[in-house]
């Protein structure tokens, strides 16, 4: 596939998940950006915003097999990733998958469930199998975790630890809808006979593949390197942070940013790829201290902050691939 083809079909992805879903067009292409290079997602957002509504669509109009799994305070690991279960007719333990089987999968209110539970997904995420009982069983591809939480200022709700934020190639928010978005609800509503709108699928698993294989062709020229390289050590020397971007988050920017240019139809990476991903790529990778976390800084400031401060390396037209 093509570095446009790519381009156009990304957008119509994008186009038909926002015919059933009132969001805007620049969450859903940082969660697309997120899927093509093969990275996780977290939305962090009050209830009745379209989280759930969101992660289906878009599994919808990728073709793709759609699991959720509720997060509870109840919840256990096994309920995640399956279990083995004694068959009398054939005497033996089969595995049976949990809801960590899809091609998408919505971890739904994960900050409602206890650490532990949550844990269970680092395997799947991290390395896209899961191990039981000393077994390893492989999971579908592609794979994507669509994972929502709840503001950690509500009450019932766990703090995600930094080594499962640090899984999530993007942090981002639906938001509430802007004033158009707000009345089409109201219109939808009060039309009630009428059927609320429905996504179909625009593409398949097979061309789905063939889209995340897009992005590994990408030109990521030696200043834009260092530019990526640049920023997140700037975070790491901010007296605001205690921890700064991991190694693991500079791989993940440097990812998201050649699918950010492909979903703009280019082979090469700008600085103003990396400029626009940045903050939902890095922001929740950062800790902050105890005293700028008082003072109500928050880690997307931060991130601005450092964007302002890094020089940007200067683009030859002319040297573009």
């Amino acid at each position: 596939m093509s570095v446009p083809d790519a381009a156009a079909t990304a957008e119509a992805v994008v186009e038909e998940v926002r015919s059933a879903v009132v969001a805007d067009e620049t969450v859903l292409e940082e969660i697309t950006a997120a899927l093509l290079a093969r990275g996780h997602v977290l939305l962090e957002d009050v209830p009745g915003t379209g989280k759930t509504l969101t992660a289906r669509s878009l599994a919808t109009a990728l073709g793709l097999e759609f699991s959720r799994i509720q997060f509870t305070p109840d919840l256990m690991p096994s309920d995640v990733t399956g279990s083995y279960v004694f068959e009398e007719e054939h005497g033996e333990f089969h595995f049976t998958p949990g809801p960590v089987f899809g091609n998408v999968v919505l971890a739904d209110e994960i900050n409602r469930a206890p650490p532990k539970t949550q844990s269970a997904l680092l395997e799947a995420m991290a390395e896209d199998q899961v191990t039981v009982d000393g077994e390893t069983h492989e999971l579908p591809d592609p794979f994507l975790v669509i994972a929502t939480q709840n503001p950690v200022e509500q009450e019932g709700t766990f703090e995600l630890p930094e080594a499962q934020r640090d899984r999530f190639m993007i942090k981002t928010s639906l938001g509430y809808p802007d004033g158009d978005g707000t009345r089409e609800l109201i219109d939808r509503r009060a039309d009630r006979d009428r059927p609320d709108p429905t996504v179909g699928p625009v593409v398949d698993r097979e061309r789905v593949l063939e889209l995340q294989a897009v992005p590994e062709k990408t030109t990521v020229e030696e200043p834009i390197r260092d530019y990526i390289a640049d920023l997140c050590r700037a975070t790491r020397t901010d007296g605001r942070v205690d921890v700064g971007v991991s190694p693991r988050g500079v791989q993940r920017l440097f990812e998201v940013s050649r699918a950010r240019a492909t979903l703009d139809g280019r082979e090469y990476v700008v600085p103003d790829d990396i400029q626009r991903i940045a903050a939902p790529s890095l922001a929740h990778r950062l800790v902050l201290t105890p005293e700028a976390s008082v003072e109500g800084i928050s880690r997307r400031a931060v991130i601005d902050d450092v964007l302002e401060s890094v020089e940007v390396p200067a683009m030859d037209p002319a040297s573009a691939p």
